[in-house]
Formats: C-alpha cells, sequence, structure tokens
C-alpha cells in the first residue's frame, strides 16, 4: 500500500509541466487531488483523465496565486469541504526574460516576483493553519538550482528561488513543535514550457537551452516528489537537489557537439 494512498493533494499550476507530472504520480499513486491552475479548459480535461485512469476525485479551480483573493475564497472552500489537503504542493512558478539587470524589464520582474514569491505565500497562509489545527500535512515548495547558485542575467528569478529557498527555511523553523513536514525540490535544467514562457513563446531560443544534453524530465521531478511526500512520517527532506548527468552547475554542461 502506498504511503500516499487515500491522502488528499493540491498542487498548483497543475495545467501542465512538473505540476501535471506530480498530479499523475499522485495520483498514481492513489491519493485524491485538488488541482489549481489558470487553464480552466486544460485543467478540467487532465481531471477527467486522472479520474477515469485511477479512480480518485479530483477537485479542480481556476485560480491565479497572484490573486490573493482568489487563493483565500478556494482555500476557504476546501475547509468548508473538510478537504483541507495533507500535501501541498507550491509548483506555480515561471521565469520571465534574460537580461543584465540594468537592462531587465520591470513588468518581467513583477511576473516573476508575483507568482514566485508573492503567490507561494498566499497559497501558503491560505492553507497552512488549517494544517496546523488539523495536526498533519506536508508543504513542498519547487524551488530550483537558481536558489542555490547565481547565473549571469538569471538575476531576479534566481533572487525569487533564493527567496523560496528562505521562506522553506523560515518555514521548517517556525513549525517546529508539530507534526507539519517542509520540503524544498530544487531541479536543474528541466525540459518543459518553462523555456518557452521564459522567451515568450522563442521555441527556436527555447529548444537551444537543452542541445546537445539530455535534460531532466517533468516526470522525473515527479519521481522524487512523490519519494519524498511519500517518506514515513518522521523523516523529513528539508531541500534535495537534482540535475541531469550533463549538469553540474548552473553555468557547467557538458554538451554532445
Amino acid at each position: 500500500m502506498s504511503g500516499l494512498a487515500g491522502k488528499r493533494a493540491l498542487v498548483t499550476g497543475a495545467s501542465a509541466g512538473i505540476g501535471l507530472a506530480c498530479a499523475r504520480r499522485f495520483a498514481a499513486a492513489g491519493a485524491h487531488l485538488v488541482l489549481w491552475a489558470r487553464r480552466g479548459d486544460r485543467l478540467a480535461a487532465e481531471a477527467e483523465t486522472l479520474r477515469r485512469a485511477h479512480g480518485v476525485t479530483v477537485q479542480t479551480a481556476v485560480v491565479d496565486v497572484r490573486d490573493r483573493s482568489a487563493v483565500e475564497r478556494a482555500a476557504a472552500a476546501l475547509a468548508a469541504e473538510d478537504a483541507v489537503p495533507d500535501i501541498l504542493l507550491n509548483n506555480a512558478g515561471l521565469a520571465a526574460g534574460l537580461h543584465k539587470l540594468q537592462d531587465g524589464d520591470p513588468d518581467d520582474w513583477d511576473r516573476m516576483i508575483d507568482t514566485n514569491v508573492k503567490g507561494l505565500l498566499y497559497v501558503t497562509r491560505a492553507i497552512l493553519p488549517h494544517m496546523v489545527r488539523l495536526g498533519r500535512g506536508h508543504v513542498v515548495n519547487l524551488g530550483s538550482l537558481a536558489g542555490h547558485q547565481t547565473y549571469p542575467m538569471g538575476n531576479v528569478y534566481g533572487a525569487t528561488k533564493y527567496a523560496v529557498r528562505a521562506l522553506t527555511e523560515g518555514m521548517h523553523l517556525d513549525l517546529a513543535g508539530t507534526p507539519i513536514r517542509v520540503s524544498s525540490i530544487d531541479p536543474g535544467l528541466v525540459e518543459t514550457e518553462f523555456s518557452i514562457v521564459r522567451f515568450a513563446g522563442d521555441t527556436a531560443r527555447a529548444n537551444a537551452v537543452y542541445r546537445g544534453m539530455r535534460p531532466l524530465t517533468a516526470d522525473d521531478v515527479a519521481h522524487v516528489v512523490t519519494f519524498v511526500v511519500g517518506l514515513p512520517e518522521h523523516v523529513n527532506v528539508l531541500d534535495l537537489v537534482l540535475m541531469p548527468t550533463a549538469q553540474r552547475s548552473t553555468q557547467v554542461v557538458h554538451r554532445e557537439t
């Protein structure tokens, strides 16, 4: 029997990429799902597929984590339905642009800070008190290797992921004396929509990020996340960094010519 069977997992940014891959693995392990994302049609289609494939319940809501009121309403609805999640996966996040700081676009900065930092805070603040009240839960934040090592022109994105790392560590301390676990999963190069979003739909530029090497897949990351949340409840992984074998740092990547 899986350690996730019968538990409920809330995944933000669940309509694609790592969030969707985690939802699929959670459902395969017998977990019930609450999926939040901005793309409602895509979310609904994926939810129906998961219900049919695994026989689990899947609740969905169109939630932009940058919208604090929307987050609070969706969280309050879960509490009212006695559907507080056992697992919160703060996955929603993005990179926007790749520029030297002096050339950066403040609109890009706002998108990254509002999603990667404030969105994580809004969701966690809305869900965590219920976990504390119930005496159970696991908060998993999707960080990045960029939260450990900076790289040229990754300034603000890296700053948001350093913030995620700091918030994870701070939350971990604030929850001392409770049974609630806190983890950060920090991947290196993962081929998803990430680079397409960063480069505003420029697929050629996005594809070049992964040229000549084998990056992680969304499912690789989901495999690790599922392992971490499925550990016995007295075991907590605070921070886990994973990279493709071809990558050794944010700036050292072996590429076949």
